[in-house]
């Protein structure tokens, strides 16, 4: 479903997956959508019209999906542990595929200009950084459990991972570890605030999303509303609200509680 980040009201639905829709994101235009499944595809849509643009077989699950910077390729992983980059530019075309993942991925994302990817896997800890030209993973970013949840700040600074029993920040261009936090709870999912980049978010398994600080990572405002667990939360794009998706089957958008 596609739906207005301010109101919540529903724009459209997209409908054409077979099986359960594991991930789904936009591109930077929000022109079109993208969606991986468990029916074993990964679909693009237009945005405006709600159509099927395309529809890329796979051999397994897709439970990750990513759109470049530039919006020309497309990046999907799953159960295969096969990293692909699809050129939608030519959706013809056989797609070029990393097939080096030592695990299930979970997450993928771009980074640098489009000229590095970012993955991590469902049964090892870590977050992988690899090379699009060479294919060679170039830094594995070192965490105690299976990374959930990865993003790319707005600014491309950093990198904020959770992973179960913490949250992680990254300093996205050397790689360092910038922040730690031990969490109250097991969480699966975190977001860094975008414009000033000073508070982050996160949610879990006791279904509060809870807003931290950045510097300090002291608790500084707790949202209780959901009936289960917390599987995903985001800042919007300019940071004056976020969203959390549980699987009580609701999604809430939040405003913020506090200051800038």
């Amino acid at each position: 479903m596609l739906r207005n980040g301010e109101t919540g009201d529903c724009i459209g639905t997209f409908e054409g997956h077979k099986g359960a829709v594991w991930s789904v994101c936009l591109d930077t235009n929000a022109l079109r959508a993208a969606s991986g499944s468990a029916d074993f595809s990964a679909k693009v849509w237009d945005a405006l019209t709600g159509d099927v643009l395309h529809s890329f077989e796979h051999k397994h699950i897709v439970r990750a999906c990513a759109f470049s910077e530039d919006t020309h390729l497309l990046l999907t992983g799953g159960v295969e542990k096969v990293l692909r980059v699809y050129d939608l530019n030519h959706p013809d075309a056989l797609p070029r595929e990393v097939d080096k993942s030592p695990g299930s991925v979970r997450t993928v994302s771009w980074m640098h200009s489009d000229q590095t990817i970012l993955s991590s896997c469902t049964d090892m800890g870590g977050v992988r950084l690899w090379d699009v030209r060479s294919g060679d993973i170039v830094k594995t970013l070192e965490t105690k459990s299976s990374v959930t949840s990865a993003e790319v700040s707005q600014d491309g600074r950093y990198i904020t991972t959770a992973d179960g029993s913490t949250v992680n920040i990254w300093d996205a261009n050397h790689f360092g570890l910038v922040r730690r936090y031990n969490m109250p709870c097991t969480v699966e999912s975190a977001s860094l605030e975008p414009i000033y980049g000073n508070k982050f978010i996160a949610g879990g398994e006791d279904m509060w999303v809870r807003v931290f600080d950045f510097q300090s990572g002291d608790e500084i405002a707790c949202n209780k509303g959901h009936h289960g667990p917390v599987h995903c939360v985001r800042f919007s794009p300019k940071g004056e609200s976020y969203a959390s998706g549980s699987e009580d089957g609701t999604i809430r958008i939040w405003h913020r509680p506090f200051d800038p």
